[in-house]
């Protein structure tokens, strides 16, 4: 069974020197946003081609890895008209050149009212739901033509924010063509830790057959706040939670996210010995 990273959590480095980091500790796939891996190569709205995406995703390939998901995170209801079409073009740009990276998802998360994406009053609120809506159905409507799989990842303090509006947009938008990534670390809110469990039996029955990859870290509550912290060190029960989507989700992509280079291999260990004991190859 795959198990990956985020590639910018090996640092931002040339890509061949970032397949090599990244090959050297055994992984064979990859979550890549290529503003934040890639310092070399301007890959901003515009500059995107075939060949540039066929040199990225061929150098991975020749040190084993896999391009899982094409990272493109927007704000993709920035409160800035200009801007919001700037970042839906950019994402637009990913879904057309997806391929040619050997990749078939683009993911996002669902962004706030505020620019920055911090939390903003507005975010739980219907207009805010239903202003995403709209925007991610644009991004679908191209995924359907190239055939690539927009992915979206709630976040507790973001507009699609609980199991329930994940599944809100699900059916509002209703294409095969829109997926889910999975974290539940991030769907948890901060002044209930413990609802982990329920919010992944939520989800599974909410969107279970929809989730297409899964993000795994770990976290701790410090002064109110999650805090990452390297896997099997936090309050999250992987075992629980693998054993649970495996079950219905065989050979999901997971991808170990947040980690710094001196804790991935600490917190990829811990997955890795959870997949064993429960048997999974």
């Amino acid at each position: 069974m795959r198990l990956g990273v985020r590639a910018h959590d090996f640092g931002k480095l040339p890509v061949e020197e970032l397949a090599a980091a990244i090959a050297a500790k055994g992984f064979t796939s990859i979550q890549l946003a290529l503003a934040k891996a890639i310092p070399n190569i301007d890959t901003s709205l515009g500059r995107l081609s075939p060949g540039l995406a066929n040199y990225i995703g061929e150098t991975f390939h020749k040190h084993g890895i896999h391009i899982a998901v094409l990272g493109c995170y927007i704000n993709p209801v920035h409160p800035d008209p200009d801007e919001r079409r700037k970042v839906l073009a950019r994402f637009k740009e990913h879904i057309r050149m997806a391929r040619d990276f050997g990749c078939s998802i683009v993911a996002t998360e669902t962004g706030s009212a505020n620019a920055d994406c911090s939390f903003h009053p507005d975010n739980p609120s219907p207009k805010m739901l239903q202003e995403l809506i709209g925007n991610v159905a644009q991004l679908v409507e191209e995924a359907e033509k190239f055939g690539v799989f927009v992915c979206i990842e709630g976040v507790t303090h973001h507009t699609m924010s609980t199991p329930q509006k994940i599944r809100q947009v699900l059916e509002a938008i209703d294409s095969p063509n829109l997926q889910v990534l999975f974290d539940p670390v991030n769907l948890t809110p901060a002044d209930n830790p413990q609802s982990y469990q329920t919010i992944l039996q939520e989800s599974l029955e909410l969107f279970g057959d929809r989730i297409f990859v899964l993000h795994a870290k770990d976290f701790a509550i410090e002064n109110g706040s999650k805090k990452t912290v390297p896997i099997g060190r936090g309050l999250m029960d992987w075992e629980y939670v693998l054993k649970e989507i495996l079950r219905q989700k065989p050979y999901l992509e997971i991808l170990v996210e947040d980690n710094k280079p001196d804790t991935i291999m600490e917190s990829a260990g811990h997955i890795q010995n959870v997949l064993t004991k429960l048997a999974i190859r």
